[in-house]
């Protein structure tokens, strides 16, 4: 049983990546499909598909983007800023920018999931669930 899924989920990612693996499989929710959705949108990566054939909820099939001539992953630093024993919230015009704009910011707000650029633009604050350089 996991405790923390989007730490796992982000955990995949991190080790798919230090692995050169093209592909991760990760057990899906709504939540972690959203924020497929957004790592995509961002462009961290190549593509995704969601396959509700397998397991009780489906599993997430992550595409990982790497860059081709020096063969870096897209995603340099991905880690949890909200933790099941300590969560942080911030309002709107306290949300946190990380490499000066440049990375993104996840935020779990009461209109969804979404970065921290939607939500200033929208005046809604919430909890900071990770960020990605």
């Amino acid at each position: 049983m996991v405790t923390d899924p989007i730490a796992d989920y982000l955990t995949r990612v991190r080790n798919a990546q230090h692995a050169n693996h093209r592909i991760v499989e990760i057990p899906a929710s709504n939540l972690k499909k959203r924020i497929t959705e957004i790592l995509y949108e961002k462009g961290y990566i190549l593509k995704y598909k969601f396959d509700d054939a397998k397991g009780p909820q489906g599993t997430i099939m992550i595409a990982l983007k790497y860059n081709p001539e020096t063969r870096l992953p897209a995603i340099r630093k991905i880690w949890r800023v909200s933790r099941p024993g300590l969560r942080k919230y911030s309002s709107s015009d306290m949300l946190p920018r990380t490499l000066n704009g440049l990375g993104i910011v996840v935020v779990s707000t009461p209109k969804g999931v979404m970065t921290e650029k939607e939500a200033r633009a929208q005046k809604v604050g919430g909890e900071i669930l990770f960020k990605v350089n």
